[in-house]
């Protein structure tokens, strides 16, 4: 309940989502209080599951595809295909939404071969499947290393700033690093165990991925400066105070696509935005604190987008599985 929440632990979710693996003496500097502290919140914290630190991976830093499904069947079959969905390592976001009916998720496709093996293959077949459409994300507004805490933490600038990680070296990745970055069985065990625990020690990822410790902390270093990995937050929304999540699904004029996505990235309501293929061609994640708050939401800043023409909206009414978690 959000009563079990209180200053202090908001203040700490944004300082984790700052820098995922800041120390603790750091933190608790930049939040006035003790290292202590700091360490028993977050251990409060992550054993009830309200707080969790998550190593990310950007599919497009990797040359992947990324795939926005919506998958409609019976009834009595959508809880049972949501599940199969989230048991594949390739999707995240799965939710059943438009009252039970239809599923939504998101999903990494590697090579051509893997889109058209779930998308012509697969899922078609599927009993009790009545249909799938797939929109093919084109371009990130927001989401993946941006995050929904951002925008709603507490924390001033001075103290962003404060935790802020120093930036990466400027200019030379383009140059002397061009094209996607190659992976190994290494960088897979790495992403597992981040997955698991983004604030994991360096003996810890090391005796995971067989490497050493400064192997572990020089490739992380690497794929943080490249824009592969990126740490996440995953948090109680009544932490933020927020509800539940809502997916739309607009249509805008092709000449004003770019300005409505940008405009759409900087409302404090959306968690994910991107540019897509499809009948709609741009979608977004929005979390309000009630159905009040979403009327509002789509009445004002929705109606302000330029020449938007349609806007479906679908609440998610069930999360089946979210961004790392593996089922």
């Amino acid at each position: 309940m959000e009563s079990d929440y209180d200053e202090l632990d908001r203040r700490l979710v944004h300082a984790l989502q700052i820098d995922g693996r800041a120390p603790f003496s750091t933190i608790a500097t930049a939040l006035g209080v003790s290292d202590r502290t700091v360490a028993r919140r977050y251990a409060r914290l992550r054993s009830t599951g309200a707080v969790r630190v998550l190593g990310g991976v950007d599919p497009l830093a990797l040359g992947a595809e990324l795939w926005l499904l919506r998958v409609r069947c019976a009834p009595s079959a959508a809880v049972a295909v949501a599940e199969a969905l989230a048991r594949r390592p390739d999707t995240s976001w799965v939710s059943l939404t438009s009252g039970g009916t239809e599923i939504t998720c998101t999903v990494r496709a590697e090579t051509e071969a893997d889109s058209e093996a779930l998308l012509l293959a697969r899922l078609p077949r599927t009993p009790r499947v009545e249909g799938v459409s797939a929109h093919s994300v084109l371009h990130s507004f927001y989401g993946g290393p941006d995050s929904l805490i951002a925008k709603l933490g507490p924390l001033d600038g001075a103290t962003v700033a404060a935790l802020r990680p120093p930036a990466p070296p400027a200019a030379a990745p383009a140059v002397h690093r061009p094209g996607p970055l190659r992976l190994d069985d290494g960088d897979r065990r790495l992403f597992a165990a981040l997955e698991t625990d983004g604030r994991a020690g360096f003996e810890e990822l090391a005796t995971a991925t067989g490497w050493s410790p400064t192997t572990v902390r020089r490739r992380m270093t690497e794929l943080r400066e490249r824009g592969v990995l990126y740490l996440d937050i995953d948090c109680d929304p009544h932490l933020l105070g927020v509800g539940t999540r809502t997916l739309l699904w607009i249509s805008v004029a092709p000449p004003y696509l770019e300005e409505a996505g940008r405009a759409l990235a900087g409302h404090p309501e959306v968690a994910f935005a991107c540019a897509t293929t499809g009948p709609t061609n741009l979608y977004a994640t929005v979390v309000c604190a009630d159905q009040r708050a979403l009327y509002r939401y789509l009445t004002t800043r929705v109606a302000a987008l330029p020449a938007v023409g349609h806007v479906e909206t679908a609440p998610a009414i069930r999360t089946v599985k979210q961004a790392a978690n593996r089922r």
